[in-house]
């Protein structure tokens, strides 16, 4: 999991849509977390990651943006938020593995060409029949 610095992270509550009913007009309980990707200290090859993970929640200015409004509560939505965040953030830390390329063997390659030989024998028998007169 990773350590993310508070003084990266700032938290802005919103009147919210979703479940609460009349709770939802009076009380602001979404939570808005903007983080400066920047103050995060996340190697190049990282950042971009989470660049492309973020997609459309990341702003030219480098926030990342997450809104959590799916409970009822600010300190649900709070935790909600965070989490997503972290989850984002272990995500873009995540090294993808190198593909390692292989060769086929001779052998394949001959069975291969051979399968192709055949399946072209038996497309050339197809056609019109030609009489012999």
């Amino acid at each position: 999991m990773a350590d993310i610095p508070e003084a990266a992270i700032s938290e802005k509550f919103l009147a919210g849509t979703g479940p609460g009913g009349q709770n939802v007009n009076k009380v602001a309980t979404a939570c808005q977390l903007r983080v400066d990707v920047f103050a995060l200290g996340l190697p190049p090859d990282a950042y971009r990651r989470l660049k492309t993970l973020a997609g459309s929640r990341m702003t030219a200015a480098g926030e990342l943006v997450i809104l959590a409004r799916s409970y009822r509560t600010q300190e649900a939505n709070r935790a909600d938020a965070r989490a997503r965040l972290n989850e984002l953030v272990d995500a873009a830390l995540v090294r993808p593995e190198k593909r390692i390329k292989t060769k086929p063997s001779k052998a394949a390659r001959a069975r291969r060409v051979d399968g192709k030989k055949a399946r072209s024998a038996v497309k050339s028998m197809r056609g019109r029949v030609r009489s012999t007169d």
